[in-house]
């Protein structure tokens, strides 16, 4: 039984790790690997359930204008910029929740805009983002990180 769940986390590592490289530009690819100053910035967000059984990913940017994989790239990128680019200070859309326990790790990786807060200068350099959080179960995860965890 442990030889299985240490097989399904290796699964899963090699999928995140084949997703990140496929969102490297072949242009970046080609230069050795440097970014591009007009690519724009993105993120790359994951979903996994309890001991990483399952995951789910989307890219979302959100400069020049919110595009991505995300089904909802205009509101999570809204959401983003009210909470200064900080995954951990999203608004959520609250809702009542049960408290059964089937936890829920949520990721955030990558570059947000660098518009990081009404109020800082255009032309700042890029967030860097490295974000994760356990939540206790799925309505959790939602009513505390939604729209932008929402796929």
């Amino acid at each position: 039984m442990r030889l299985h769940a240490v097989t399904a986390v290796t699964a899963v590592t090699a999928v995140v790790t084949a997703l990140l490289a496929l969102a490297v530009s072949p242009a970046a690819a080609a230069d050795g690997g440097a970014a591009d100053p007009q690519e724009p910035a993105g993120l790359f967000l994951t979903v996994s359930g309890s001991d990483r059984t399952w995951i789910r990913g989307v890219e979302l940017r959100c400069t020049p204008e919110p595009a991505g994989s995300h089904p909802r790239a205009a509101e999570a990128c809204a959401a983003l910029h009210d909470a200064d680019g900080d995954p951990g200070a999203l608004a959520g859309e609250p809702r009542p929740c049960t408290k059964e326990y089937d936890p829920v790790t949520v990721t955030a990786k990558g570059t947000y805009d660098g518009t990081r807060g009404r109020y800082r200068m255009r032309g700042t350099a890029p967030v860097e983002l490295d974000w994760s959080k356990t939540f206790p179960n799925a309505c959790a995860m939602h009513a505390a990180a939604d729209p932008v965890f929402d796929f």
